[in-house]
């Protein structure tokens, strides 16, 4: 199995021993890694809350899917990890304005903490 490595400056940089995204050009298959709602630019997490971050954190995956040949299209499951369930309407509204026909598989999961104080984190695969 060879495994290609993608990283793109229009997404947060890896902050830890992963990558952004690593692509089984075999299968055709995107893992992209977990996104925040940082701006790349500042590495600040954005303003507004959850629906704002889940916004900046679904643009991340888009660019990093984009760098991989593929796109937010071409998603089969995603994970989103929530700082407080409470917030999962808000979520699911920000979530649904990228995803409009025919989404993917989706879990959700409430976690104790995230990096930088985010609240929410989403991590993809996808097909090329």
């Amino acid at each position: 199995m060879n495994k290609k490595i993608v990283s793109t400056p229009k997404a947060p940089a890896a902050v830890g021993p992963y990558s952004q995204a690593v692509v089984i050009e075999e299968h055709n298959l995107v893992f992209a890694s977990g996104q925040i709602g940082m701006n790349p630019q500042t590495k600040e997490i954005v303003k507004g809350g959850t629906t704002e971050e889940t916004k900046q954190a679904l643009e991340n995956l888009k660019n990093i899917l984009e760098a991989c040949g593929s796109s937010l299209d071409k998603v089969v499951k995603t994970t989103v990890f929530m700082k407080d369930l409470d917030d999962f309407g808000l979520m699911n509204e920000a979530y649904a304005s990228f995803f409009k026909e025919n989404p993917p598989a989706r879990s959700t999961v409430e976690v104790e903490g995230l990096p930088k104080g985010a609240k929410i984190e989403i991590e993809a695969m996808a097909l090329i």
